[in-house]
């Protein structure tokens, strides 16, 4: 870290205007969300915007991106040429993934593997070069499955809540999940790629003296997803709603009890940069980004809020069969974040939904082409 406080105070101060920023996966939701507002917040601010524009609707935010100002450059983290051919950074914020939970159990584990692991130790190398932060995007998705299945529940109305009368598994309490909760696998494969990447990161910062942040985000949801199941249940669920596609309550009783939180990428920006004016902070370097208990909601509930204000029901089936890797109840606790940063999600959750299902009726034949 002295060197990059060194590096500061030099005739390139690489905090002084104007500051580089790589972001990764930056044609996707959040790296387009966090490219805009950061470019918003920050003065002089260029911001290379880095995609292999492999998911598709993602090419959809280039044309966004450009007019926000920011460089969009096509290039696979996977691919050190790509790398190789950016200027020097002062920091890379790291949004590039393959980010579902299923990802390598049919096969693909090899892709999975190189993309999300890989692709982060090739980052840590160009980190190394230049001698600049590196802010990891992570997931909640690194915490126990089988910890998170031993949390005490009871069935109250619409959803699952946290039975307080028995003993609850270390790092859980009434605020949900915190940063000391088991890590221990099953975690999935995708969970294991992002933990080892955290850890590929911190060890990395500790050894080359760069800043390292690494946020551990639940499900962030908002306005312009693109509909698909690994962006989060919160969007999908509403998208399949508004086209009157099936929908099935899956496990846990198949009532849709089974709860999450979520939080607006805004929120989001808000925490990367304090994190990014800051990186010498004593702050923790790993903590929990998410929206806590009063964001949460289950099926049952988002259900409710789909008849309210998206239209009339789709076909709504149940099973009470429970798939690898699905967990009845995950909150948030952000607390680290609030006591280190002074930060707090502030958005509801009644406004993101309600952003999303506006989007979703203004862009009904955009997305019926993304969700085929």
């Amino acid at each position: 870290m002295r060197r990059f406080l060194r590096r500061r105070e030099g005739s390139r101060s690489r905090l002084s205007h104007p500051v580089r920023l790589l972001v990764t996966g930056a044609c996707g939701f959040v790296g387009s969300r966090l490219c805009i507002a950061l470019k918003q917040r920050w003065q002089d601010l260029e911001v290379i915007a880095l995609d292999n524009l492999s998911r598709r609707g993602s090419e959809t935010n280039v044309p966004v991106l450009r007019r926000t100002g920011c460089q969009v450059v096509h290039g696979d983290v996977r691919t050190n040429e790509d790398l190789a051919e950016l200027p020097l950074c002062d920091w890379v914020i790291d949004c590039a993934a393959n980010p579902s939970v299923l990802s390598g159990i049919d096969g693909g584990t090899a892709q999975l593997v190189a993309h999300n692991l890989g692709g982060t130790l090739n980052l840590l190398e160009k980190c190394r070069r230049d001698r600049s932060g590196l802010l990891i995007l992570s997931s909640s998705r690194v915490y126990s499955i089988e910890q998170l299945n031993a949390i005490p529940l009871v069935e109250a109305g619409t959803r699952l809540v946290i039975a307080h009368d028995r003993e609850l598994p270390e790092g859980f309490s009434s605020r949900g999940v915190a940063e000391s909760f088991s890590t221990a696998p099953p975690i999935s494969l995708y969970g294991a790629t992002k933990l080892a990447s955290e850890v590929m990161a911190l060890e990395y910062g500790a050894a080359f003296d760069f800043p390292v942040w690494v946020d551990r985000c639940g499900v962030i949801a908002g306005a312009g997803q693109f509909g698909k199941i690994d962006q989060g249940i919160f969007s999908f669920w509403i998208y399949q709603w508004l086209l009157g596609r099936p929908l099935s309550y899956i496990g846990f009783g198949g009532r849709g009890l089974q709860v999450r939180d979520l939080i607006a990428p805004s929120d989001l920006a808000n925490l990367v940069d304090k994190q990014l004016r800051n990186p010498t902070a004593p702050a923790p370097r790993v903590i929990n980004v998410g929206g806590g208990a009063v964001r949460s909601m289950s099926l049952h509930e988002l259900s409710d809020f789909c008849r309210q204000n998206v239209g009339g029901p789709p076909t709504l089936t149940s099973t009470t069969a429970t798939r690898k890797y699905d967990i009845p109840f995950y909150v948030t606790d952000s607390t680290l974040a609030e006591n280190a940063w002074g930060w707090r999600a502030v958005e509801s959750i009644e406004e993101t939904l309600t952003a999303i299902a506006r989007h979703a009726r203004d862009n009904r034949p955009l997305l019926e082409s993304f969700m085929v």
